[in-house]
């Protein structure tokens, strides 16, 4: 005998009204409980937002900034310092690395 999977299931002693009634029920309670929608200004919560021990005010960035190379260029899509071995030759298009290619 055939049976078709798609076909809702109903249990004995069940019907198709009570859980209708069941679910409109559950779905107005769920309404009463629900919190009103609350605007959050991003830029507040996120500047009150704190990681712990991640206070680093006191602390100082130190880069090495070197001047270009002779072996570098700099790629004119996305303005990034480059080895040569990274230069794509694209007819039209001077100093292009390889990822912009």
């Amino acid at each position: 005998m055939a049976v078709d999977y798609d076909a809702p299931r109903v249990r004995e002693g069940e019907s198709e009204v009570d859980s209708l009634q069941e679910v409109q029920e559950v779905a107005g309670s769920s309404k009463k409980n629900q919190q009103p929608n609350v605007d959050v200004d991003e830029n507040e919560a996120g500047e009150s937002f704190e990681l712990p021990g991640a206070d680093l005010s006191g602390m100082e960035l130190e880069v090495e900034v070197r001047p270009q190379q002779a072996d570098e260029f700099t790629c004119t899509v996305c303005f990034l310092v480059h080895h040569r071995a990274a230069l794509a030759s694209i007819a039209g298009r001077p100093q292009v690395c390889r990822d912009c290619a």
